[in-house]
């Protein structure tokens, strides 16, 4: 049953960003409208199958690589459609859409068939280190698809293009103000989620810090995002240099996040 519904989850986040897509060429807010009620569902049908998975298998949905990969498809759509009800931001579902669509994909790898997990996976830290990170990580991505809007916008309004787009278009303090707003919760989130792992690694390996190739990554990317937000809240960043400072924060968050499996030896392997 739980698999019927994530294809059904996929296949409205497929249609969603057909519709995205198909709304950026006829330039018609009608078909974004459509296209995020699409999105909505489809983050239903999301939501749906995290429950029924987590009742099933006896632990959280999340502390398996592929499985947190859905996690943060779930949560990207969910943060965006928040922000989506109080901005004038249709048009953003275009970035947003196809890459809850893509990591989507890449999780179906693991959807069928159960999944072994440690004991020691099973803990409430675990689930709270591993949630706050990914939905941390939702809110930065969500940041990151702001601001290459913004910036794609802003160069549009330079060279004096924007006229026919001007009724379509997302205002820009509405990009900035969601990336503000993200930028802040993901900190918050993400902070959380490294001490809730600091915790966990001190009961299972007597230390709160390993030489790990993941956890000195993590670091990295979490004093990049405090220089983010400590930019906009102290120093007042706003518009391009801040949307910039977002999308390199994103990078190295989404490196630490995936690419360090791929590149190094962790221990963080599940």
């Amino acid at each position: 049953m739980d698999t019927t519904i994530f294809k059904c989850a996929l296949a409205a986040y497929l249609m969603s960003t057909i519709a995205y897509i198909a709304s950026l060429v006829v330039r018609r807010v009608g078909v974004a409208r459509a296209a995020t009620w699409m999105l909505a569902g489809a983050f239903g049908f999301h939501t749906a199958y995290i429950i029924i998975r987590w009742v099933n298998s006896g632990y959280s949905p999340v502390v398996n690589s592929f499985e947190a990969l859905s996690f943060i498809a779930w949560a990207v759509s969910g943060v965006y459609l928040a922000f989506q009800a109080r901005t004038r931001t249709r048009v953003l579902g275009a970035f947003v859409a196809p890459l809850a669509l893509l990591l989507s994909i890449a999780s179906s790898a693991r959807v069928i068939g159960a999944v072994h997990i440690p004991d020691t996976l099973k803990a409430s830290w675990v689930t709270i280190h591993v949630v706050c990170s990914l939905v941390g990580g939702a809110f930065f991505a969500l940041a990151c698809c702001s601001s290459i809007m913004y910036l794609v916008q802003d160069n549009l309004i330079r060279k004096r293009r924007i006229d026919s787009l001007n009724r379509f278009l997302p205002p820009l303090r509405d990009l900035d103000r969601i990336n503000h707003i993200s930028a802040v919760w993901g900190f918050l989130l993400l902070t959380l989620g490294i001490i809730a792992g600091a915790v966990w690694a001190r009961t299972v390996w007597g230390s709160h810090l390993q030489s790990d190739p993941k956890q000195i990554a993590t670091l990295v990317s979490w004093i990049m995002c405090a220089l983010l937000v400590h930019q906009r809240l102290a120093i007042g960043w706003k518009g391009k240099r801040a949307a910039l400072l977002s999308i390199g924060a994103f990078v190295i968050l989404l490196f630490a996040f995936v690419g360090v499996n791929i590149f190094f030896v962790t221990v963080h392997t599940f």
